[in-house]
């Protein structure tokens, strides 16, 4: 069935709550590679409650079930959901996060941009805590097969990396069962898991989620560009460029460029982007 963008765009979707505590901050920061090495102070802050802190990235996974739940039940937007992919992720996060919160969500629609022979669609949720807006997250979501029905194309991707020389450079190693540890934040898609289900999707073995991608990269930046101080990030975005395998190690090239970070990352065994147009916006 076609997509009718005038009727998505309508759709209105009814308040998610959710909840996060302690652990799933720790589980969350352990699914992405903290706490090596255990002992030094740094990874401590990621990884015991003594001195917790919460990494900007962490924001994706309160809303994911609520996200998926809106997704697959919209008047004009039918699609399969085997062809979706996750074309870019991008966060506001508008105060630093507390290690557990009580969250109120609302969902819309807020773009459908034809790319010819995909539809993309950017799912915001705008998060709350206690009627307080604590971040938002926008998902674009790749729709294969579902375009050429004559919208706008959309706005063109930024944050390109400058041509110079990188700042700085950070290699971060991932454990071969780093999609299992990550998956256990809620991210159950059978791909980074099930060999079967990945040869079905054209991959030899099952690969990493692409926010495990993301908070990679976010701590990476964090930790190397700005002394591990979670709270000065304000923004961060990011398009998913390409497949990482677990085990491999993400190599994140960081440029300094006013008031932002631009990140790009690839794996260091293939050589292939991860990510890429991303930024991390400093809080002024």
């Amino acid at each position: 069935m076609p997509i009718e963008p005038q009727k998505a765009l309508a759709a209105k979707f009814a308040p998610a709550t959710s909840s996060y505590e302690v652990d799933d901050v720790i589980l969350y920061h352990l699914g992405i590679g903290a706490g090596v090495p255990p002992t030094d102070a740094n990874e401590l802050e990621y990884t015991y409650e003594k001195s917790l802190k919460v990494l900007p990235s962490f924001c994706v996974t309160p809303v994911f079930s609520a996200m998926g739940a809106s997704l697959f039940n919209v008047e004009g937007l039918k699609f399969n959901p085997a062809m979706l992919l996750h074309g870019e992720q991008d966060i506001e996060i508008h105060r630093p996060l507390p290690t557990q919160a009580q969250l109120g969500s609302q969902v819309r629609i807020a773009g459908i941009y034809d790319k010819g022979k995909a539809a993309l669609v950017v799912l915001e949720v705008k998060t709350s805590e206690g009627g307080t807006p604590l971040f938002t997250n926008r998902f674009s979501l790749f729709l294969r097969g579902e375009g050429g029905f004559g919208g706008d194309a959309g706005p063109k991707a930024g944050n390109e990396a400058p041509a110079r020389a990188a700042d700085l450079t950070v290699e971060s190693k991932t454990l071969p069962q780093q999609a299992l540890l990550y998956r256990l934040s809620g991210d159950k898609n059978p791909l980074h898991a099930d060999p079967s289900f990945a040869k079905m999707g054209g991959f030899d073995t099952p690969i990493l989620h692409g926010l495990c991608s993301f908070g990679i990269v976010c701590k990476a930046a964090v930790d190397h560009a700005l002394k591990g101080d979670v709270a000065k990030v304000a923004r961060y975005q990011a398009r998913f460029a390409g497949v990482f395998f677990p085990g491999e190690t993400m190599v994140t090239s960081v440029w300094r460029e006013g008031n932002q970070l631009l990140l790009a990352s690839k794996s260091k065994e293939r050589g292939t982007p991860v990510l890429s147009n991303a930024a991390i916006t400093l809080r002024g």
